[in-house]
């Protein structure tokens, strides 16, 4: 008993030193054993969230897009440029599925990755899936001006609509996460606790219900 409670003020002192909430240190405290899926629309924040989640969790971060492009040997636009979208979205769910059959790690998939129904099986078998759910607005203001967007290449006048036809076809297929959590025009740390409060209440649900079947 001793050496739990030791154990226990051993893990406070450490999420003080990390300045970071109490209800973060009770999700350092029981291990992640599952993949951490982040999902979401292009500029939801997926891989800055996603860093900073992995060093809190300490898990580590896998970013999808940079996976294609060590497997391509070519960067995402070129791809594109090269191969087309669909054979993009082929060798990304080649990618997704042998990430999501891996071991524990905070994965930031690519946008619309989670469009496609063999990655969103395997999933829901596999990892905890997040959406960081964002409004027009959030979209249009953290991707406009950036040509490194493959998704997103027209001019600034037109992104708010292409993002709103992504909006309509993608949301419904983001919706079967296992969490959702709105993203704003906040600071990243923010974002994060609030992830980190998410999951642990989701955990703490389902722990509920498997004793109460």
């Amino acid at each position: 008993m001793l050496i739990i409670i030791v154990n226990i003020i051993s893990f406070i002192v450490k999420c003080k030193e990390r300045n970071v909430k109490f209800i973060e240190c009770a999700v350092y405290m029981t291990e992640i054993n599952k993949i951490i899926l982040l999902v979401g629309l292009i500029g939801s924040g997926k891989t800055s969230v996603g860093r900073r989640l992995a060093k809190k969790l300490n898990l580590p971060f896998v970013d999808g897009d940079q996976e294609i492009e060590k497997a391509a040997g070519l960067s995402v636009i070129d791809v594109f440029k090269y191969f087309g979208m669909e054979e993009y979205r082929a060798g990304e769910e080649r990618i997704m599925k042998r990430l999501l059959s891996g071991a524990p790690c905070v994965l930031a998939s690519g946008g619309g990755a989670f469009v496609a129904e063999q990655t969103r099986k395997l999933a829901k078998k596999t990892a905890l899936t997040i959406w960081l759910k964002a409004d027009i607005d959030v979209l249009y203001n953290r991707t406009a001006g950036r040509k490194r967007r493959p998704f997103l290449q027209c001019s600034d006048s037109k992104i708010k609509s292409k993002l709103q036809t992504y909006i309509d076809e993608e949301y419904p297929y983001y919706s079967e996460a296992d969490i959702v959590v709105e993203t704003k025009n906040e600071a990243v740390d923010y974002t994060v606790g609030r992830v980190l409060e998410a999951i642990q209440t989701y955990r703490q649900t389902h722990a509920k219900d498997r004793k109460n079947p």
